[in-house]
């Protein structure tokens, strides 16, 4: 603040200064000492209140601070004698802006503005509180007067700018990209134009109209100059040109681009393309999605006649010739994978031969096969070759490797990407279990082996070698797949672990133990993992899909709470103040800029995972307040009886939502949230991981909205069922049946009713049937699917709204009521108690559905108990407590009946999960170890898991001999396989112990509402 220090609002400098200062070093209780005693001195000063209203803010006392905004906004309007400046204003704005009452600000910015109209300063505040608005129509308007009074370039383009997001987010794009052009060229032809951004932006509104001839001419003209680095310019006409349809003009100017970069693989691609008048690369979605970019490049070839594709793949293939002679260097790979797209178009045009291909692949390979790149380098040309092709590929690469470099770094480079090599082309998936178990072996032993090579690096630095542990527990989970043997499980999970003692910020170890840990329980080990990931800002949005929707599922409330509190702290932060960078962008006439930020924000305020996160929250709060129905009150009532989330689940299906995660570093096993291949059965190499991703993805995001939908009408379903159970009992008070008001809680729980089943794939009736006939017996679970939680949820609500209402009707019953009480007891009952039976012990069952029992606890049967709760506490005498005896006076005795029988089975099942719980917990944790260590440590010849264990063990005991440096051999020194399996023992025990809590508060709750 110091360059704003003067006079402001009639107030010396020196008398502020020390206020700053103290502000600046969060003295606040000094600075409002400091406040104080200048509101003294100046107590009609409106910038003397808004550092008041500043300093308390920061103090957070919110309505002390907006009071006193409100009193200097009133100075300002009504005291014309006040002098207005703009640090008075930008001081109110920053107030305002954090207590989230944006439109004062920019009221207090529009009357200034009106008072002084051609004053600048003001006016660059009025447009900056635009900006924060998004209103972009206004910040035209303000640009294009500053405009007016100075002439100046920069507020021209804050004002085409302006027109461009209008552009892009409203209507009348046609007239508004006219009306930017007209003024630009207006301004051109008096002024002409002075920086590059500028010419950036006048190229970019003609893009947006089409007109890619008169973009090209104004590059070529004076302008262009503007543009001091020639490569960059030459990259711009070459786009212009390929646009506007001069394929040969386009490619020669590509040509001139990879001459001066002969590294630029994007630009031959584009040269490529224009060669073979292929349109592909500027026909794409200009927004693209950036997360999941396709892993293939597109081209169209079957518009060439024969001759002239053979003619025009000539010409590429000796321009390519001359650009190789010409670099003459290994540290440059595009010459070498132009080879190999010329060879892959060829094929795609039906004129290849996939033997010159491997021919290409295996010059590739000598030059760059020990690159950690080489893989994802050469994965879109593997996908063009027959799998007889790529298994001869294959025998080429193994063939050759030995005999290319005798460097321990290159050699290991070269075997590290042979690997990787047999993982793009599917081939573990078809090798014997002992092969495949070969492998791992000799990924560890590698490993282990060449960890002398790392001895002198930095503790920051990735260690040679390093892809192989993650390989290895690829290949051991794949493994345990086939074999249903824990102990493959346990060597995945213990060379991880070893892999982080030698260097603990290896990430993609920590995501695979993360997700390791949690398929067996230990969600508690894998937070912690997720935890050491050390993730932050936009990582929260794009990386916590790896452990989120497991703690959703998971009784660790706390730590849930904790996430869920930190994404959506950053997700807010960064939605209110992401217009700073909008505006510094301005400041700065980065204009490219402006709308990029402009549209990240955009995205991220359509995020699914945003939109997730804030349904959830309210549905923890009452979930961990289902035990007392005062609490669970407050809760809704905080919620406002969850009337904003029935009208957000309204808005749900309309919405274009953005999907953000970043699923490329999920582990193979769970490539989607919804996805894991270890819970079914192995199907080999037809599971095809790589081929289907992307429909994976497509059906996970046809499926998020639906989830979301259905999780948002859970507070308001959860608010009629309470007011419905205890309307219930008014009625039979009451003589006249139930009041107008009580109709109008049973009419909307039917809709919301009707709109949940419809969400779920069922009109209402036929969903009712459903239930009755799975509680009955004559239907399977199976029919429910993956949504048993949904189901066992409209049941409860189901009985909650039966029992104010008469409209409930069964084919098979007549015009007896049906009975719902017994409905959503038999179906916990006869749901948790078989999984329980199916589960076995926790420690030999990765993989088994205790999430979806702690899930079913603390949802159907928690809202249950809520029901009860309200139908008892209405029940009783008004004004007194609960006596021996329970809620006779005004209670129907057949729902009474009901209610007990509900409790006595609920507090049945809670004992027999306990006593799981208990078994699980009580046993020893050195049983558990020996338990898991045993089969590892038998003999070899018997074949299964224990070899990487061995390998692992035998080079701990003689590290001695091996000059593995200081670092490493005092990590290594304290690594102990014991511990790490003791640790999978302790997590699972923590998980399992803070559920047993969660039961013993529900037992508890359910206990005392026995009558």
């Amino acid at each position: 603040m110091a360059s704003k220090f003067g006079m402001a609002g009639g107030i010396p400098e020196r008398r502020v200064r020390p206020i700053w200062d103290a502000i600046d070093s969060r003295q606040f209780k000094n600075a409002l000492k400091l406040s104080a005693t200048l509101l003294s001195k100046f107590p009609n000063s409106p910038y003397a209140l808004a550092l008041k209203a500043l300093i308390l803010e920061r103090m957070g006392k919110s309505e002390e601070a907006l009071s006193v905004c409100l009193n200097a906004k009133e100075l300002l309007y009504c005291n014309d004698s006040i002098l207005i400046d703009d640090l008075t204003l930008s001081t109110l704005q920053i107030v305002f802006q954090r207590l989230d009452h944006l439109d004062m600000a920019t009221s207090c910015y529009e009357y200034a503005c009106g008072k002084f109209p051609n004053n600048l300063e003001l006016m660059m505040g009025l447009f900056n509180c635009y900006v924060r608005e998004y209103a972009f129509v206004k910040q035209q308007q303000i640009a294009i007067k500053m405009y007016k009074i100075v002439g100046e370039e920069r507020f021209l383009l804050w004002a085409v700018c302006s027109i461009q997001l209008q552009v892009f987010w409203g209507n009348g794009g046609d007239k508004l990209l006219l009306l930017a052009e007209g003024l630009l060229k207006k301004h051109i032809a008096s002024h002409s134009l002075h920086e590059p951004e500028a010419l950036t932006v006048y190229i970019s509104v003609l893009e947006q109209q089409s007109k890619y001839g008169d973009a090209v001419e104004i590059l070529s003209g004076k302008l262009g100059s503007l543009m001091v680095i020639e490569v960059d310019r030459l990259r711009v006409q070459g786009r212009l040109l390929a646009q506007a349809g001069d394929f040969a003009a386009a490619a020669d100017i590509y040509k001139k681009v990879l001459e001066l970069c002969p590294d630029d693989w994007e630009c031959f691609l584009h040269y490529l393309g224009c060669l073979l008048e292929d349109d592909s690369s500027w026909c794409k979605d200009v927004n693209g999605d950036a997360i999941h970019p396709p892993k293939s490049v597109d081209c169209k070839l079957a518009h060439l006649s024969d001759d002239l594709f053979e003619s025009r793949i000539s010409d590429a293939s000796a321009f390519v010739q001359t650009l190789t002679e010409k670099v003459g260097s290994d540290c440059i790979r595009c010459p070498y994978l132009a080879n190999l797209e010329i060879e892959r178009r060829k094929l795609l045009f039906g004129k290849g031969d996939a033997c010159k291909l491997i021919e290409s692949l295996m010059q590739y390979f000598s030059r760059f096969g020990h690159l950690a790149c080489f893989s994802s380098d050469v994965e879109v040309f593997l996908q063009v070759l027959p799998s007889d092709k790529k298994t001869d590929f294959l025998e080429n690469l193994l063939k050759s490797a030995e005999s290319l470099t005798t460097v321990p770094t290159k050699m290991l480079g070269q075997s590290i990407t042979i690997f990787k090599v047999r993982e793009l082309v599917g081939d573990l998936f078809t090798l014997p279990s002992d092969d495949l178990e070969g492998f791992a072996v000799q990924m560890v032993d590698m490993y282990c082996k060449n960890l002398p090579l790392s001895k002198d690096l930095d503790i920051q630095e990735s260690m040679f070698g390093e892809e192989l542990l993650s390989m290895a527990c690829n290949v051991l989970v794949q493994l345990f797949w086939r074999t249903k043997h824990l102990g493959y499980l346990v060597e995945s999970i213990m060379i991880l672990e070893f892999g982080l003692t030698v260097r603990r910020h290896v990430s993609q170890y920590k995501i695979l133990l993360l997700h390791l840990y949690s398929h067996w329980g230990a969600l508690s080990l894998a937070y912690e993992r997720y935890k050491s990931l050390d993730v932050k800002n936009i990582l929260l949005e794009t990386v916590s899909h790896h452990i989120l929707p497991q703690m959703l599922m998971s009784p660790l409330w706390a730590d849930l709470n904790d996430l869920l509190r930190d994404y959506l702290r950053f997700m807010d932060d960064h939605l209110r103040e992401s217009a700073d960078l909008t505006f510094l962008a301005y400041r700065h006439r980065n204009y490219s800029k402006v709308i990029e930020f402009v549209q990240f924000k955009e995205r991220l305020q359509r995020s699914s995972q945003y939109l997730m996160a804030k349904i959830e929250v309210p549905i923890l709060q009452m979930r961990q307040s289902a035990d007392s129905i005062e609490e669970e009150e407050r809760v809704l009532q905080s919620l406002k009886q969850g009337v904003d989330f029935d009208a957000l689940s309204s808005e749900i299906g309309s919405k274009s939502l953005t999907f953000n995660e970043d699923l490329q570093l999920r582990p193979w096993w769970t490539p989607t949230c919804d996805k894991n291949y270890l819970l079914g059965p192995f199907e080999g190499v037809s599971y095809c991981p790589k081929e289907n991703l992307e429909d994976q993805i497509k059906q996970t995001q046809v499926n998020v909205p639906k989830t979301m939908e259905r999780r948002s009408l859970l507070p308001r379903l959860i608010y009629l069922s309470v007011q419905c159970a205890a309307s219930s009992v008014k009625e039979n008070i009451e003589a006249n049946g139930s009041s107008a008001s009580d109709n109008k809680v049973s009419i909307e729980m039917k809709i919301l009713l009707e709109r949940y089943t419809k969400i779920l794939g069922f009109p209402f009736q036929d969903a009712v049937e459903l239930v009755f006939g799975v509680s009955s017996g004559q239907k399977s679970f199976e029919v429910f699917s993956s949504d048993t939680v949904d189901w066992m949820n409209f049941a409860v609500f189901l009985n909650a709204w039966n029992l104010n209402s008469r409209e409930l009707k069964l084919p098979d019953k007549g015009a007896q009521k049906p009975d719902t009480w017994n409905l959503v007891n038999c179906l916990l009952e006869k749901y948790i108690l078989e999984k329980l039976k199916s589960m076995g012990p926790l420690l030999s069952s990765p993989g088994s559905d205790l999430p979806v029992v702690v899930q079913l606890v603390t949802e159907p049967l928690a809202w249950h108990g809520v029901v009860i709760q309200s139908y008892i506490r209405s029940s009783l005498p008004s004004g007194k407590k609960k006596k021996k005896g329970g809620p006779t006076e005004h209670s129907n005795p057949k729902i009474l009946q009901d209610v007990r029988d509900s409790i006595k089975c609920v507090c049945v099942i809670l004992e027999k999960v306990t006593k799981w719980l208990r078994e699980q917990i009580d046993k020893q944790v050195e049983e558990n170890v020996d338990t898991l260590l045993s089969p590892l440590k038998g003999k070899e010849e018997n074949g299964g898991p224990g070899k990487v264990f061995r390998i692992l063990e035998g080079f701990v005991s003689s590290m001695n001999g091996v000059d593995l440096g200081d670092r490493i051999s005092r990590e290594l020194s304290s690594w102990c396989p014991v511990d790490v399996v003791r640790k999978i023992v302790t997590g699972q025990k923590s998980v399992l112990s803070e559920f047993l809590g969660i039961y013993k508060t529900a037992f508890c709750t359910f206990s005392s509402l026995m009558v």
